[in-house]
């Protein structure tokens, strides 16, 4: 009897700890955000609400958030959901391929995705050199303008929309395509009336993650916006804190707030755009048979793949030559060609060096810790369907649904000050982007676990449940081994997000906390693009390589779990 009581009490405990850390993790900075916009230092006050909306920049800022926000959305949606119906409809060859090359820019960070298309546009651009069209030194680069934002925005989620639509229209019914074609509809009048009204759900759905991913993005308007003297809300915030220190969190955290209403604002709009219709599909049959393209297969397969040139390789390629040039401006050729860019940040330079071990560090902690949490939780939430477990769900969400830039200021304004008791100082620490990182990316290993438990027959860990075996065990002994490929990819999904990333740690990081992102953006802000892009192409080089690698595995993984596998 006292075993089982000691066990229930481990169980309970084990259960209240996972609680404790959502809530330490997503709760509690929010809730420190939302006290410091109404008690300014303690006191209750409106003098920050009434400084940051009182600022003209912050309502040109809040202008240029919408107009890129809405803009990248649309251009993502279009590009993203044409895309799902090409790849998800036809008969096309090399699809497996085609898709891992086309998610690719999702899993790059966005400051590496704008150098690279900096760099291939610029007039110092050694790929326009080498084929003579390159403008002439000092000509403004194109891209440095709201449309170069917009259409990098678009180009960075649009894999996003298609991972979305795509999954939408694999529950598509055979018998509905297959009975209009029967009754001699074509396949463009199929398309039209059945399979885009029927994916409606998936796009609304994508465009209200790409609309929150685009107003949060940091690095894309970093890179071409503040050249251009084109703010948003997330480079506003980089600029008043670069100035200002401390004495401005409390008016940031209104701008921050300002962004997570902006993205909730979309996500509300998504769902009531998804309550106005029915879209359920009263069908359980498998996906329709995919279109046969006859005589134009092979004009599609090369426009696919023109597009993979156009939005992937060539930006890659130009961010190569970058890399090898001796020094920005200077022609490249077999005589100019060196490797001395990757040398030096890789063994001459203090801080690249750092930043390359404090981001691996960074990552593989997050990943570590997520793995360990996801388990439990996962487990929680789907296989414990109670009240709080929802409300756990919705928790874990909350920091990565939200503007990294939100998550920041919250970091910011927790640990300004030491922990009470402990006495821990984490301002300007490496820890401070640690605690951000842990709380941002957690949910990244959880929707797999999810995925996973939700394919799995618990009759076994049921049968070790009646048997008397407590939660720990259970969990260590069944779920856990089971669920663990599904697990550890989400994993592998944290590091690659977070090797590079930028939003967060641009606004928490210090001297001797300094990540791959930021020290991609300051070179590039000192004019040392070769030295950025150096770094830029050891980050995509290791990305992709831990793409692949993953790819070797997917045959264990449930389905959906990799993003890029067909």
């Amino acid at each position: 009897m006292s075993d089982k009581i000691f066990g229930q009490s481990r169980d309970t405990a084990l259960i209240l700890l996972v609680a404790a850390v959502v809530f330490t993790l997503s709760l509690w900075p929010m809730l420190r955000l939302a006290s410091e916009i109404i008690a300014p230092n303690g006191q209750l006050s409106d003098s920050a609400l009434r400084s940051a909306l009182s600022s003209t920049s912050t309502w040109v800022a809040t202008r240029n958030s919408l107009i890129t926000g809405f803009g990248g959305t649309f251009a993502a949606v279009i590009l993203g959901s044409a895309v799902a119906l090409l790849v998800s409809l036809t008969n096309i060859r090399g699809r497996g391929v085609f898709v891992l090359m086309f998610v690719v820019p999702l899993l790059i960070a966005p400051q590496v995705t704008a150098l690279a298309w900096l760099q291939l546009f610029g007039p110092a651009s050694p790929f326009l050199k080498m084929i003579g069209m390159a403008p002439e030194l000092g000509s403004r680069n194109p891209l440095y303008s709201t449309t170069g934002i917009i259409v990098l925005l678009g180009i960075q989620y649009a894999p996003l929309v298609f991972l979305i639509v795509r999954a939408g229209l694999r529950k598509l019914p055979r018998e509905l395509v297959e009975a209009a074609l029967s009754s001699g509809a074509s396949k463009w009048q199929v398309t039209r009336t059945i399979i885009v009204p029927l994916m409606t759900p998936s796009v609304i759905g994508a465009s209200a993650l790409a609309f929150v991913s685009c107003v949060g993005n940091f690095g894309i308007p970093a890179f071409l916006g503040i050249p251009a003297n084109v703010l948003v809300l997330p480079t506003l915030i980089y600029q008043k804190l670069a100035g200002g220190g401390p004495s401005v969190l409390s008016e940031v955290a209104v701008l921050s707030l300002l962004i997570g209403v902006i993205a909730m604002a979309g996500i509300l709009c998504q769902d009531y755009m998804a309550r106005r219709r029915d879209y359920r599909i009263a069908s359980t049959s498998l996906p329709a048979a995919p279109f046969e393209l006859g005589s134009w297969r092979l004009i599609v397969e090369i426009a696919c793949w023109l597009l993979i040139t156009v939005v992937l390789v060539l930006p890659m390629f130009g961010l190569l030559l970058t890399a090898l040039v001796p020094a920005f401006g200077i022609p490249l050729s077999w005589q100019t060609a060196t490797l001395d860019n990757l040398k030096f940040v890789l063994f001459d330079h203090a801080g690249a060096r750092r930043a390359l071990v404090n981001s691996f560090t960074l990552s593989l902690a997050a990943a570590g810790f997520a793995v360990l949490v996801a388990v439990p939780l996962g487990y929680l939430i789907t296989w414990r369907s109670r009240w709080w477990t929802r409300l756990l769900n919705l928790a874990a969400e909350l920091p990565y649904a939200l503007p990294g830039v939100v998550l920041s200021i919250a970091a910011l304004l927790m640990f300004l000050k030491p922990l009470p008791v402990v006495g821990l100082h984490l301002y300007n620490t490496i820890w401070i982007i640690l605690y951000a990182y842990l709380a941002r990316f957690l949910v990244l290993a959880l929707r797999p676990t999810i995925t996973g438990l939700h394919q799995i027959d618990r009759a076994l860990e049921e049968a070790a449940q009646v048997a008397g075996a407590g939660l720990m065990t259970r969990l260590r002994t069944i779920v856990f081994p089971l669920v663990a490929p599904a697990t550890l990819a989400g994993g592998v999904l944290i590091f690659m997000t977070a090797f590079s990333e930028l939003t967060v740690s641009a606004l928490l990081w210090s001297s001797g906390s300094e990540t791959l992102g930021v020290v991609i953006f300051s070179f590039e802000q000192g004019g040392d693009s070769p030295y950025a892009a150096a770094v830029s192409v050891l980050v995509v080089l290791i990305t992709f390589l831990l793409m692949l690698v993953t790819n070797m595995f997917a045959r264990y993984l449930p389905d959906g779990v990799l993003p890029w596998r067909d």
